[in-house]
């Protein structure tokens, strides 16, 4: 399992500095290069996709390492 979240940190995808919530729009605005605020309404329009759109960002999030490295789902996972 440590190799796996190796591979995330790998990854360039940070949660963004400029979060409200969760990151997740601010680090995809900040790969993509796009406006912190339309990658918001991209994410909140995703979310009108049944089931799609809120579960793909509850996995990204679970998924997406802090920009100090940490991943939420190994920090639940080492607690257990």
């Amino acid at each position: 399992m440590n190799s796996f979240f190796a591979t995330l940190r790998g990854f360039r995808f940070r949660r963004g500095p400029q979060r409200l919530l969760g990151g997740i729009a601010g680090g995809l605005a900040e790969l993509t290069g796009l406006n912190v605020w339309i990658m918001r309404l991209l994410v909140l329009a995703s979310f009108l996709l049944p089931v799609l759109g809120v579960g793909a960002y509850l996995a990204v999030w679970l998924l997406t390492p802090w920009q100090d490295g940490t991943i939420p789902l190994e920090r639940l996972l080492d607690r257990g």
